[in-house]
C-alpha cells in the first residue's frame, strides 16, 4: 500500500500515438488536508475511494489505499466533496516494463498535461521518452487535491 510514483509536465502530444487505451476521469475530494487526503473518484464507469497519506520529503513515496464502489455510491459522494471537481483524459503509454499516465486536464485546468510513472523503489532507472518535460515531483501545486483548490487557469 505504499506509492512510489514520479511526475512530469509533457511538451507534445506524441504520446496519444502512442496511447495502448485511454479513459476519462472525474473526481472530487472529501479531504484535502495535507497530511491525508480523501478521493472519490469515477473512471470509465467504475466507482473508487482513495485514501492517501503524506509523501515524503521528495514527494515520491507515500501511503495509498484504493477500494472500487459502486458508480452510484461514487456520485453521490461526488455531491458532497469539497469544490473543485477534477475533469481529465488519461492516456496510458507502455515503455518498456513501465507505463506512464499521462492526464490531460479540462475546465480550470485545461492546458495542464501531467505523466505520472510509478515504481518499484525510488531510484529505478525507467526510459524517458521524448515528449517528457521538466519533473514536478514534490511540487504539491501539481497535486490533484491542490489542483481542486487553485487551478492551472488561476496560476
Amino acid at each position: 500500500m505504499i506509492e512510489i510514483e514520479r511526475k512530469f509536465l509533457v511538451t507534445s502530444t506524441a504520446y496519444q500515438e502512442q496511447a495502448k487505451s485511454k479513459e476519462r476521469i472525474v473526481q472530487g475530494f472529501l479531504n484535502t488536508d495535507k497530511e491525508r487526503t480523501v478521493r472519490v473518484r469515477i473512471k470509465n464507469k467504475s466507482g473508487f475511494l482513495t485514501v492517501k497519506g503524506k509523501s515524503n520529503d521528495a514527494g515520491t513515496i507515500r501511503f495509498e489505499w484504493e477500494k472500487e464502489i459502486s458508480i452510484n455510491d461514487a456520485e453521490n459522494l461526488l455531491r458532497i466533496c469539497e469544490p473543485g471537481i477534477i475533469d481529465k483524459i488519461r492516456f496510458n503509454v507502455q515503455l518498456g516494463s513501465h507505463t506512464f499516465e499521462i492526464d490531460e486536464f479540462h475546465g480550470e485546468n485545461e492546458g495542464l498535461v501531467v505523466a505520472e510513472i510509478e515504481l518499484e523503489d525510488e531510484n529505478e532507472p525507467f526510459k524517458k521518452p521524448d515528449w517528457l518535460g521538466v519533473e514536478v515531483t514534490g511540487d504539491i501545486k501539481y497535486y490533484n487535491s491542490q489542483l481542486s483548490k487553485k487551478p492551472f487557469k488561476q496560476w
